[in-house]
């Protein structure tokens, strides 16, 4: 049975060696020394989406847009909204704000070069706008970003805001619009619930019930979100990562397609900013 309220829909286009887990082992140097599997990926998700006529938006990273714009002009064409992810996917506090200006300026032009439209929507890599890097929304606005959704309210080693809004809200940086990465609210804990590595490891039972929680109890939408490498259980291993980054990564990947099958069967999506 379908729940009545609409949720966002997200995918982060990157492929799978240009990911933070891996981080300590690639770099952005020898990314072009690794089989790319982005756009195949990529296209299982399309069609998936297209199946069931919904909606989504991709925040795609500028390395993957420069080098396959056909996919971003084929995600366009289909109807789905097109976000930046970065250049470089590098976390944000790991950068200067004139790093991080430039990168993101870089990826947002390559991309309205590419369809031809504004990219008003940003996601940070690995959800970095943390309280240690809040000065990244205030150059968000001033590049013409609209909408950011990248402050997790969650504690996380690598991110997270806990004490954040766990709803859309507009932020004090140039009225840009925050959708927040969904949770459940526990006794003492926001618990993440809505996509990725989470998706992944909790059972789908579980997953449903705590998303229809959050639009039966709150009454409000959740921001899902997923990877285009998680839907490829055959991708290549980085087997000289360390062993949380390799459970982070290689968790139940043959499980996401079928789990997001299901997912699409029970909930209404609709891109960010709708």
């Amino acid at each position: 049975m379908t729940v009545a309220i609409t949720n966002f829909l997200s995918v982060d286009v990157e492929d799978y060696f240009q990911v933070a887990a891996f981080e300590k082992n690639i770099s952005p140097a020898d990314w072009d020394k690794y089989e790319c599997r982005v756009v195949a990926n990529t296209s299982t998700i399309l069609d998936l989406f297209s199946r069931y006529r919904v909606k989504a938006t991709f925040f795609i990273v500028g390395w993957i847009a420069e080098r396959y714009p056909d996919l971003v002009m084929e995600i366009d064409r289909q109807g789905h909204d097109i976000g930046c992810h970065s250049y470089w996917h590098r976390k944000i506090y790991d950068l200067t704000p004139d790093e991080f200006r430039k990168d993101t300026q870089q990826a947002k032009d390559i991309l309205e070069n590419i369809i031809n439209k504004s990219v008003l929507g940003y996601r940070a890599p690995s959800y970095s706008i943390t309280k240690e890097s809040l000065w990244a929304l205030d150059i968000l606005a001033e590049l013409g970003f609209r909408y950011d959704s990248s402050i997790f309210p969650v504690h996380h080693d690598n991110y997270g805001i806990p004490d954040a809004p766990r709803f859309s809200y507009t932020l004090e940086h140039g009225q840009m619009v925050e959708y927040p990465i969904s949770t459940v609210q526990l006794p003492g804990i926001n618990l993440p619930i809505a996509g990725g590595g989470y998706f992944r490891l909790f059972p789908y039972w579980f997953t449903s019930k705590a998303l229809k929680w959050i639009n039966k109890r709150d009454k409000e939408p959740f921001v899902f979100y997923l990877h285009p490498w998680e839907v490829d259980p055959a991708q290549p291993r980085i087997k000289r990562a360390g062993a949380k980054s390799r459970f982070r990564h290689y968790l139940n990947l043959d499980k996401t397609l079928g789990r997001l099958d299901r997912l699409l069967r029970e909930f209404r999506f609709c891109p960010l900013n709708r």
